[in-house]
Formats: structure tokens, C-alpha cells, sequence
């Protein structure tokens, strides 16, 4: 496999950024790196998309520079859920070009497992892929890392000094609900303003209600029915069945009598 990416850094930015494993482990797509500091850097899981299907491999990689300045990379994983593995071995070679560099990988790369099963031309897209997007990452890392950073200015000690001098002696006004606050004069056009007299005693209203409170409980005063205007209206004595009966029985016993009595007076005139 053979495949060359142009990015707009110099090669030397390149050159420096490879050397750096943990810049380099940052540049790789879809690695996650180990929790473990004994792995090194480049070790962790890596997830790869191949034809709509997601494999992650668990391995660990290695960048050496070489005496003629290029890199050798070398690689190999293991399936998180499988058993496939996957070997590579790459060469990156970094070429002065017209406004950038260019970036070639060749190498081999063989896989068993879930990998072998799939497309061989989508393998090699995929990987193309993979590696245009780590030179990418590759260049934006070289290009922050040569590019120094800024200094913020720092102000004279002089001023802040003074700053700090007169924010400390400033004078703090006491709060308005302190009691020992001075009260303010009052204007001489409000002198004359006739002063609102305060309640003495309380209203009817409530003097009765506390005449009435006094020698009862907390659970009296508690369920003591209102009185007033807000007292509950009695509802109606409605006349029961047995109260008629009362009234209807002597009247009944009375005509029955008056009618036994002349029933007997016509009986003896006739």
C-alpha cells in the first residue's frame, strides 16, 4: 500500500510533531488511550469503519525515526470482541513541497478475523481514510505546537499597588439596618408634616376577641367558633314526623269521642 497526503505545514513542524508520541497519539482517529501509564502513549483501543461495520481493536503502536529521516511505524491489535488480529508496518516519509509538505505512507498491512470478511477494496478506502485524517490531525498539532504562545502584559507594580491601596482605604458606608447608623437631618420643607399617631389601643373588634381568649386554652381559641359577621348562619329545625303525630292524636281521640256522643243522641230520640 502506498498513499500521499499534502498538508500546508513544513516538514521540519512534521518532523518534530512525529517525534513526540504523545502529540502523535493524540493525531490518531479513534484511538482511546489506556488508563494504564505503563502501556506508553500509543497503546489503547482503536475503532476502525469499514463499509458501515465498526470493529475496535486493543494493541498498541511504535514510531522510531529512521537515519534518513524518515519514520517507521508498526503496529498490531487484537479484536476487543473476537479473536481477529491485525499486524502493519508502515514508513512515513516527509517531502519539502510548493507550500507545504507532502506526506507519504507505504507499507503492509494483514488481518484475520472479521476484517478478512469484508470488502478488500473498502479496506483500502477505509485505510486511505484513516490516514488522510491522521496527517490532517498531524499538521493542525505542528502548526500549534511551533507557533509560541502569547505573553499577557503584566500591569506596573506601581498602579497596582495604587489599585489595591484605593480600594482598601475607600470608605465603607455602614448598612441601613444597622441601628447605630446616624440618622439623616430631615429637610426643613418636611419639618411641618403633621406625624401619623400610632395606635394606642387595639380596635373593638380585636379587644373583645382577646377578652373573650382570656382563661381559655390554646385549644379552645384554636376551635372556637367565629363570631361576628363571619359566624356560621343555623340551618332550620326541620318538624320531624313524630312531633305531627303528637299534635294529630288528641284532635283524632277528640272527634271520635264527639261522634260516639251523637251517635248516641239520635239513637235515643228515634
Amino acid at each position: 500500500m502506498e498513499h500521499e497526503v499534502f498538508v500546508p505545514v513544513p516538514a521540519e513542524a512534521l518532523r518534530q510533531a512525529l517525534e513526540d508520541p504523545a502529540r502523535v497519539a493524540r493525531c490518531v482517529p479513534g484511538l482511546q488511550h489506556d488508563a494504564d501509564e505503563e502501556s506508553g502513549p500509543l497503546a489503547g483501543r482503536l475503532k476502525v469503519r469499514i463499509d458501515g461495520h465498526t470493529i475496535t481493536y486493543r494493541g498498541a503502536l511504535s514510531v522510531t525515526g529512521q537515519p534518513d529521516g524518515a519514520f517507521a511505524v508498526e503496529g498490531e491489535g487484537t479484536e476487543a470482541r473476537g479473536s481477529g488480529t491485525v499486524e502493519m508496518a508502515l514508513t512515513v516519509r516527509l517531502a519539502e513541497a510548493d507550500g507545504g509538505t507532502t506526506v507519504t505512507f507505504a507499507g503492509t498491512a494483514s488481518g484475520e478475523g472479521r476484517i478478512a470478511e469484508l470488502d478488500a477494496q473498502a479496506t483500502e478506502s477505509a485505510c486511505h481514510r484513516l490516514l488522510e485524517r491522521f496527517a490532517t490531525r498531524l499538521a493542525d498539532a505542528a502548526a500549534e505546537g511551533g507557533a509560541p504562545e502569547p505573553e499577557a502584559e503584566s500591569p506596573d507594580a506601581d498602579t497596582a499597588g495604587a489599585a489595591r491601596q484605593s480600594v482598601f482605604d475607600a470608605e465603607v458606608p455602614p448598612p441601613s439596618l444597622d441601628p447605630m447608623a446616624e440618622v439623616p437631618d430631615i429637610p426643613d420643607d418636611l419639618a411641618d408634616v403633621p406625624e401619623v399617631p400610632s395606635p394606642t389601643e387595639p380596635p373593638a373588634e380585636a379587644a373583645h376577641a382577646r377578652r373573650t381568649m382570656i382563661g381559655r386554652s390554646a385549644e379552645e381559641v384554636d376551635h372556637a367558633p367565629p363570631r361576628g359577621r363571619y359566624a356560621p348562619v343555623p340551618a332550620p329545625q326541620s318538624t320531624s314526623t313524630t312531633d305531627t303525630l303528637r299534635w294529630i292524636a288528641p284532635a283524632a281521640a277528640l272527634a271520635l269521642a264527639s261522634a260516639v256522643v251523637v251517635g248516641r243522641v239520635l239513637r235515643r230520640r228515634r
